[in-house]
């Protein structure tokens, strides 16, 4: 099978970010995909609980503004505008004492929901 190499794609962080506030979730999903990588936006908004579950696939977290702590594994880690955050796929991980509304883009490799990790970790 022959695959499509991903052109060029561009989004506005402000109106993803609406997006994300919207949904039920905080979430923007697949904002941004190829056959590598896919990239969304998570909001959680201050006192709010995250409840996600481990993934398959690596993430990396850029925090665009807000203040919590992120839990991977059994250790608290600070997250601060700026912060870059890698979590490998199938880690226990979820953000904690959000004191402002968490921006976070998420980068997934492979792309979100396909699951595709190596098994040679």
């Amino acid at each position: 099978m022959a695959h499509r190499r991903a052109g060029f794609q561009s989004a506005e962080l402000e109106h993803v970010a609406a997006s994300a506030r919207a949904a039920a979730d905080g979430y923007a999903g697949e904002v941004l995909r190829s056959e590598l990588l896919s990239v969304g936006v998570y909001i959680l908004a201050a006192g709010a609980t995250d409840d996600q579950t481990p993934h398959e696939e690596d993430e990396v977290y850029y925090a665009v503004s807000g203040r919590s702590k992120i839990r991977v594994g059994d250790q608290d880690h600070p997250v601060q505008p700026g912060s870059l955050l890698f979590v490998p796929a199938r880690e226990v991980h979820f953000f904690h004492d959000i004191t402002e509304e968490l921006v976070l883009v998420v980068f997934w490799a492979p792309p979100e929901g396909t699951g595709q990790v190596k098994e040679d970790r």
